[in-house]
């Protein structure tokens, strides 16, 4: 499987990630993670990386997509792999087709998750409550909901383009969500 997961904040993206790459044996590639990686790592590209995000500022398309071709071209993926916060807008998608073809591999699907805004700001804001996170109040959280509708959103316009878009509800209990992304995976 080689599968993009897109959805707004608080779809469940990341409990439902956990729970299909155990069921589909490939790894969950995060762009976090691959930050994370490679600023503590020390890469040129965690370097860079980390000016950016040192002065607050989102790490430019050049920089993440090079991180990203760096994941997808080491062994553990060869199988499939799952793709959690990337890409972020069209362009990215584009870069992702390209990478992937140098690699003589395609998508297989793009899942997006689906919630409505309120009840996600209402699971955001619990969550925030339960971890402590005083920043996450509900004008911040819709913020985040309308850049993400502004920016991201698109991406789910582009695969469904390509005939790739699989528009999963990501509302109810966690097993009925991970049933209904299982069976459009599968499909």
């Amino acid at each position: 499987m080689r599968a993009v997961l897109l959805g707004p904040p608080g779809a469940g993206k990341g409990t439902q990630a956990a729970r299909l790459v155990e069921r589909y044996g490939v790894p969950a590639i995060s762009t976090g993670d691959i930050f994370r990686a490679n600023v503590g790592g020390g890469t040129e590209l965690g370097r860079r990386a980390k000016e950016f995000m040192d002065a607050g500022q989102l790490v430019p398309d050049e920089v993440t997509n090079a991180m990203v071709r760096d994941r997808l071209a080491q062994d553990d993926v060869r199988a499939g792999f799952l793709l959690d916060g990337y890409p972020r807008n069209p362009e990215q998608a584009a870069v992702l087709d390209t990478m992937l073809a140098e690699l003589g591999v395609a998508l297989d699907v793009a899942v997006e998750l689906t919630a409505d805004v309120d009840v996600v700001t209402e699971r955001l804001l619990k969550r925030a409550e339960i971890e402590g996170r005083a920043d996450d109040t509900e004008p911040v959280i819709r913020k985040r909901l309308e850049v993400y509708a502004e920016q991201t959103a698109p991406v789910a316009a582009y695969y469904a383009d390509k005939g790739l878009l699989a528009q999963v509800d990501g509302l109810g209990e966690i097993d009925e969500v991970t049933a209904r992304l299982v069976a459009a995976i599968d499909r």
